[in-house]
C-alpha cells in the first residue's frame, strides 16, 4: 500500500490530470467553465470568493516554496530553520484562516439557497467533498506545526522532489504524522477528478478580456 501510495499514485494522478485536461479541452472546449452561479444569486459571493481565493494563492505561494527549495538552499542565504518555520507559520496561518472562512461561507450559499442547490451536480458534490477534506487537512496541517513543528522538508519536500527524477524515496513517508498521509492522498485524488470538474477554469485566464473593446448593453424597446 505504502508503494502505491506514496510511488504510483502521483503518476496516475499526474496522467489523468495532464491528459483529461488536454483531451477536455480540445475536444469540449465549450464545457470548460466554472459554471458560474453568480445570475442565480449574487449573496456573499464577492467577499466569500475573495476571502477564499486569496488563502488558496497564499497557500499555493506557500506549498512552492516549502516543497521546490530545498533546504539547503535557504541555510546557505542564512535563514535558519527557525526563522524558516516563523516565515512559514506567519504566512501559512492567515491563509489556513482565510481558506476556512471562505470554504464554509461558499458551501453554505451553495447548499442554502435553493437554485444553487438544484444546479448542483455529482460530481460537485465530489468535488467539493475532495476539496474539503484537502483543504481541512492541509489547514490542520499547519496548525499541528505551531505546536509539534515537524520539519516536512526532511521528508515531504525530498520525496516530492524524488517524483520529478521518477526515482520516488517512499521510505521517506513512512514515518511522517497522519494528517499529512490524509493529505498526501486526498490532493491526489482531487488531481484525478481534476478534468472533469468545474476546477479547470483555473487553468484560463481571459487575455481578449484585456484588449477587447468594452461591451455595451442596450435595452430592447
Amino acid at each position: 500500500m505504502k508503494l502505491f501510495i506514496y510511488g504510483i499514485l502521483p503518476y496516475i494522478a499526474l496522467t489523468v490530470f495532464l491528459a483529461g485536461t488536454i483531451l477536455r479541452y480540445v475536444y469540449f472546449e465549450r464545457n470548460w467553465t466554472t459554471k458560474s452561479s453568480e445570475f442565480l444569486s449574487k449573496s456573499d459571493i464577492r467577499y466569500s470568493n475573495n476571502i477564499f481565493h486569496a488563502g488558496l494563492i497564499m497557500a499555493f505561494g506557500g506549498h512552492v516554496i516549502g516543497l521546490c527549495i530545498p533546504e539547503s538552499w535557504t541555510l546557505s542565504i542564512g535563514m535558519t530553520n527557525e526563522v524558516y518555520h516563523f516565515v512559514s507559520l506567519a504566512g501559512g496561518l492567515p491563509a489556513a484562516i482565510l481558506i476556512i472562512i471562505g470554504y464554509i461561507l461558499l458551501m453554505k450559499r451553495r447548499f442554502t439557497n435553493p437554485y444553487l442547490r438544484a444546479n448542483t451536480s455529482r460530481m460537485d458534490i465530489v468535488l467539493y467533498i475532495l476539496l474539503g477534506i484537502t483543504l481541512l487537512t492541509g489547514c490542520s496541517s499547519t496548525l499541528y506545526n505551531t505546536v509539534n513543528h515537524f520539519d516536512y522538508r526532511q521528508f515531504i519536500s525530498p520525496w516530492f522532489r524524488s517524483l520529478w527524477t521518477l526515482s520516488p524515496d517512499i521510505e521517506l513517508m513512512e514515518h511522517i504524522p497522519m494528517i499529512f498521509k490524509i493529505h498526501m492522498v486526498s490532493w491526489q485524488l482531487l488531481a484525478i477528478v481534476f478534468p472533469f470538474t468545474r476546477l479547470v477554469h483555473c487553468l484560463s485566464f481571459p487575455f481578449t478580456y484585456l484588449h477587447r473593446s468594452p461591451i455595451v448593453y442596450r435595452k430592447n424597446k
